[in-house]
């Protein structure tokens, strides 16, 4: 990888930062492509053995011959890129200022297989929102970072990078760029990390205060999952008696969540090293990266825009998802990326004892969706609950719009 940064000063300086890989990397990843050993066929008609050979060899084809890594690379670097060091790690991030007066910061929080890629869509409603149908009291200051292991920052040489961390790490950030004052948004390990930031922690009865200055979070994967309720789903037992319609289909979700499309989350948590073939064959890291499903064990929206047969409109588009996969090989953080999994102590879904303010977003696609009742008892002060008729789990990059509108309606009453 080649990027361009300032020299270092000091330790709190922030540098800023330029992408540029060189021929020789691309060269050498269509090379990897082209000499992919193909497995047979899998044996069933469906996705259940795994991401289907046709969709692979599909996917190889556009990778090899039609993707051009330069265009997303030109996108990235028209955009305000810096660097800076934080508990001895540096972190990258992307900070776009609004031009609109009394604008609040916000972090944005992407999470895995994602990137700050996922979220470049939100920046426009956020930081400008009377060019998307919003009113100028509404802008944010978006501040959106690679998470440590992830994309362009550094990557950790010692245990001990979880989410607290992390999020402690982005108060940091957010008080080394002058902020006194910000919000939080977050999706996948993002929401985990937003929740973290807020004072959650595994068990909400020891939930410490949060940042002074943070108003509140914006999540689109809740942690709202009674824990006797998350623990009996995780072991695939059977719903306990009382749970109404809404509750009993989104306990159903998680068993087939639980149930078919875990593994990946499984072998990330215990053997992440394990997986050398990430770091080998670009293909290997796309099929792992793919490999994702919604709660009832269908293949999950990427893969439908991959395939082309979207059930529901979607802005996600298939050089979306190839930029990103490039970024991760390109970046060869696909095994550090996963070490994610084995840091952290967190449950996933189950709830953590966040008092701040908080907006939730409920997109139909999801992993599961959160019923508000369980939405009000994790987060005592819910401001907004809002449940959309498409979208899915990587909500920024699916529905820009709608999640950019339910940001700033959580944030509207809090600045």
């Amino acid at each position: 990888m080649a990027v361009k940064t300032q020299a270092r000063s000091q330790t709190a300086e922030i540098r800023p930062f330029e992408i540029g890989f060189a021929d020789a990397d691309l060269e050498d990843l269509r090379a990897r492509i082209g000499a992919m050993r193909w497995p047979e066929k899998e044996t069933v008609d469906d996705d259940s053995q795994g991401v289907p050979l046709a969709l692979m060899r599909d996917l190889a084809r556009y990778w090899e011959a039609d993707y051009d890594w330069r265009q997303c690379e030109e996108r990235l670097n028209a955009l305000p890129n810096f660097v800076t060091e934080i508990d001895g790690l540096d972190i990258h991030f992307i900070h776009v200022r609004s031009k609109h007066e009394n604008a609040l910061p916000i972090v944005v929080c992407h999470g895995w297989p994602g990137s700050v890629i996922e979220q470049l869509k939100l920046i426009g409603p956020l930081t400008d929102p009377t060019a998307y149908g919003g009113d100028a009291s509404d802008a944010f200051h978006v501040v959106i970072p690679s998470m440590p292991g992830y994309g362009f920052s550094g990557k950790p040489t010692e245990a001990g990078w979880d989410p607290v961390r992390i999020g402690k790490a982005y108060v940091e950030l957010m008080g080394r760029l002058g902020y006194t004052q910000f919000a939080a948004q977050g999706g996948d390990w993002g929401a985990i990390v937003v929740d973290a930031l807020a004072g959650g922690r595994a068990d909400p009865m020891v939930a410490e205060p949060p940042p002074q200055g943070l108003v509140g979070i914006h999540t689109n994967m809740p942690g709202a999952v009674p824990p006797k309720l998350f623990a009996s789903s995780f072991a695939g037992s059977p719903a306990p008696d009382g749970l109404s319609p809404e509750e009993q289909d989104t306990y159903d979700q998680l068993l087939g969540f639980f149930g078919t499309h875990v593994a990946y989350g499984l072998i990330a948590g215990t053997r992440p090293q394990t997986m050398y073939g990430l770091a080998d064959s670009p293909l290997d890291l796309a099929a792992f990266m793919l490999d994702h499903g919604d709660g009832t064990g269908q293949p999950g929206l990427v893969q439908q825009v991959l395939e082309d047969r979207l059930e529901r409109p979607s802005d996600l588009t298939r050089q979306d998802i190839v930029d990103n996969i490039t970024l991760f090989w390109l970046t060869n953080t696909g095994v550090s990326s996963l070490r994610l999994y084995w840091e952290s102590k967190l449950p996933f879904f189950a709830t953590k004892g966040v008092r701040v303010p908080v907006g939730v977003s409920i997109f139909p696609d999801e992993i599961y969706r959160v019923p508000r009742s369980w939405a009000e008892q994790a987060y005592p002060n819910l401001v907004t609950y809002v449940r959309h008729d498409r979208g899915g789990h990587f909500a920024a990059w699916e529905q820009p719009q709608l999640l950019s509108e339910d940001v700033r309606a959580t944030f509207h009453s809090l600045r």
